[in-house]
């Protein structure tokens, strides 16, 4: 039996001829030799690592992140054309038993022991255990400190003057990134109905964007608290650089742990994705129980495009979310409900979310020698893959972003919302 070259024992693993070009380290070539992009394999740890990851996504994800695995022709801080041509074209088949041992053969059983993981994948969430349960206080300060505590530096090199690190809303497809990013805000502030004087409290508020525009532009006391260190220091910092010390404050803090209550609004941005499904109730439990009567709340999230609830894929699990969780806006409004609060209005805003990545891609693009020399070579490649890939699956609609607006209604019916929406 002839022993296979890499690019050969690749290619039996195809449905299809691939739409793209392949050079291993042995000198072997596969695909057409015009492909708009070219992956080498470089060594053979990449190789290891594409023959001992069970799932696709580090698989792949692995030897890319550190290197091993290049594409030519496209910017590793935004990889998107070639994942979208991947998740076109690149389509796998199981090997017959036959196949397989001329695999293994032509590899070599050297490469099928595991490397070390990537220095920037988290464990798995088995090993997470010991760290405490899923969405204890304890895991999901070291979940939050994994991926926000990377460095203000390269956050504001990435998300731009704004530093906000949820979906915008583009008011005209030209619109600047800042520019949506201030949209978003003024969105959730008329749907609170924020007037001067209110109370905010805003649940995983990140650098205190919204802290920040509810006290700048409404005249609201906001709170906001975050579970990342890092994050709080710069929202205080700001805080006192625009002059609203008087109005805006940030907590390093878990939100479990506020105690204060009586707020006339309270919004959820970006949170919800990391608090876990089966701990909803508790969660929307918590937010009325903060709400005086007739006090608004907006839940802004990632969601699912159907209610079948599931965790993030392997690669986000490891590299960007750890212990994330997905579910669709169904799911969502019904807990709302079930935990007394009245929906008053629900929105999918799924494209501005792609709109938004390719924005942050770009700013990763255009600042890549200044994000590598901050943060490494390895996390800067990590974030354009998973923000390309991210653009993708919203573009796909196999992800979407929800608002559910509601009220805590009192025991006599009255909402406090008027006839008509007025945002």
């Amino acid at each position: 039996m002839r022993k296979l070259s890499i690019a050969e024992a690749f290619e039996t693993l195809l449905k299809e001829p691939l739409p793209l070009r392949f050079t291993a380290y042995d000198g072997s070539t596969s695909g057409p030799p015009d492909a708009p992009f070219h992956f080498r394999l470089h060594n053979e740890r990449g190789l290891a690592y594409l023959l001992t990851s069970i799932d696709p996504d580090l698989a792949i994800g692995r030897p890319y992140v550190t290197g091993d695995l290049t594409v030519e022709g496209i910017h590793p801080g935004d990889p998107y054309p070639a994942l979208a041509m991947l998740q076109k074209g690149l389509k796998f088949r199981r090997p017959s038993a036959g196949e397989l041992v001329s695999l293994l053969r032509s590899m070599g059983l050297a490469h099928l022991k595991p490397p070390p993981p990537p220095a920037t994948e988290a464990p798995s969430r088995m090993r997470r255990v010991f760290e405490g349960f899923r969405h204890s206080l304890g895991r999901d300060a070291e979940a939050i400190h994994h991926h926000y505590d990377v460095s203000n530096a390269f956050y504001e090199l990435v998300l731009g003057p704004s530093m906000t690190y949820t979906c915008a809303l583009f008011p005209t497809e030209d619109a600047t990134l800042e520019q949506a990013q201030e949209a978003k805000y003024d969105l959730v502030a008329r749907k609170l109905d924020l007037q001067p004087g209110q109370r905010l409290l805003d649940l995983g508020c990140g650098w205190g964007g919204m802290v920040r525009h509810a006290a700048r532009e409404y005249g609201v006391h906001a709170l906001g608290v975050t579970l990342s260190r890092e994050q709080a220091t710069w929202a205080q910092q700001r805080i006192k650089e625009e002059g609203l010390d008087h109005l805006a404050e940030v907590r390093f803090m878990d939100y479990r742990h506020v105690e204060e209550s009586g707020f006339d609004a309270v919004s959820s941005i970006g949170l919800t994705e990391h608090i876990g499904v089966r701990n909803y109730p508790a969660y929307f439990g918590f937010v009325r129980d903060k709400l005086r009567d007739h006090g608004r709340f907006l839940n802004h999230c990632i969601t699912r495009h159907d209610n079948r609830p599931t965790s993030t894929g392997k690669f986000i699990d490891r590299y960007v979310f750890p212990d994330g969780e997905l579910i669709g806006s169904g799911r969502i409004v019904t807990e709302v409900q079930d935990a007394g609060l009245e929906v008053q209005h629900e929105e999918n805003i799924r494209v501005h979310y792609a709109l938004t990545l390719a924005a942050w891609c770009r700013n990763l693009r255009d600042n890549w020698d200044a994000c590598v020399a901050e943060v490494g070579e390895e996390t800067a490649r990590v974030w354009g893959v998973y923000m390309a890939g991210s653009r993708l699956a919203f573009e796909r609609n196999e992800i979407q972003l929800h608002h559910v607006l509601a009220t805590r209604t009192d025991a006599d019916g009255v909402s406090g919302y008027p006839l008509r929406h007025t945002f």
